[in-house]
């Protein structure tokens, strides 16, 4: 099939690494830290398509890597806002919700241990005494 001697050529002909040269991982070269060959198996084990282009597992892990750190860059934001060193499920649910892009992308997602979002409605909330005016204008219940 390929050469006649019996030699592979790897894909584009290139010789095999010198003995004692360092490989190089692809999350290395592409400067990122999600595995970038990790999420290529992913892709080729998930059967999404018949086959995968070297660029894409690059982006995808980049991409990844970006939702991860805007994230994690906000949950700690919270935690910190509430004098904690740890970031927890509740961090990370205060920090989703607050950013609107973030919240409209997790909408349906339900982070567990999170709680809810702190919320009373104005109905409920004491009405402030007016400046001056005393009971003129407010409504009483005594007829």
């Amino acid at each position: 099939m390929g050469n006649k001697e019996g030699k592979s050529t790897g894909g584009r002909g290139k010789t095999a690494p010198a003995r004692g040269s360092k490989s190089v991982s692809r999350s290395s070269k592409a400067g990122l830290q999600f595995p970038v060959g990790r999420i290529a198996r992913f892709l080729k084990a998930g059967k999404y398509s018949q086959r995968v282009g070297a660029g894409a597992p690059v982006y995808l892990a980049a991409v990844l890597e970006y939702l991860a750190a805007e994230v994690l860059e906000l949950a700690g934001n919270a935690a910190r806002d509430n004098k904690k060193n740890r970031i927890v499920p509740r961090h990370i649910q205060l920090a989703v919700r607050n950013d609107e892009e973030l919240s409209k992308l997790l909408g349906a997602v339900t982070i567990a241990n999170g709680g809810v979002m702190p919320n009373i409605h104005q109905n409920l909330l004491p009405k402030k005494v007016g400046k001056g005016k005393g009971d003129i204008g407010s409504a009483s219940q005594e007829f």
